[in-house]
């Protein structure tokens, strides 16, 4: 895994110019009542950050079921589902996805909101998945107005 999450860096860091940070994430396998309770915290999280103005919050600042993966800012982990093998380039998309939250993380990168964070995380995943022939709308139901609703701020 060490070996993967540093080509994705490499990658993510030539590709999308983010800040090439090789402090790898911890990466935990979970079950989808542990996925749903990460997410949850960190709806609350984002909820306590709009709050009192703070833009940096969680990744994932709305309760979804659709939920892949997710990234947790605070314990700088990324929780993949069980049963993740990584052997398609659909799964690793998904924890490419993941790696631009950490990258942004570690470098301390700001955003408009929440939303706005999503935007370079689907663009990497997106062009993953095209080096393959695969796209997000076939691999995960996400069409071009879904994706601009996810990665738009909403005030």
């Amino acid at each position: 895994m060490e070996t993967l999450l540093t080509v994705i860096v490499a990658w993510l860091s030539i590709g999308f110019g983010l800040p090439e940070n090789y402090d790898h994430p911890r990466i935990e396998f979970v079950s989808p009542a542990r996925m749903s309770a990460v997410q949850f915290r960190g709806q609350a999280a984002a909820h306590s950050a709009a709050q009192s103005g703070e833009t940096s919050a969680p990744a994932r600042p709305v309760l979804r079921r659709d939920v892949e993966a997710l990234y947790d800012d605070s314990t700088r982990t990324i929780y993949l589902p069980e049963g993740w093998t990584g052997t398609t380039s659909t799964e690793i998309s998904v924890l490419v996805h993941e790696m631009v939250h950490h990258l942004q993380n570690m470098a301390g990168l700001k955003y408009e909101c929440p939303q706005a964070r999503e935007k370079p995380a689907y663009a990497a995943q997106s062009q993953w998945l095209a080096q393959s022939g695969r796209n997000l709308i076939d691999e995960f139901k996400l069409d071009a107005l879904t994706v601009l609703v996810r990665t738009n701020c909403m005030n």
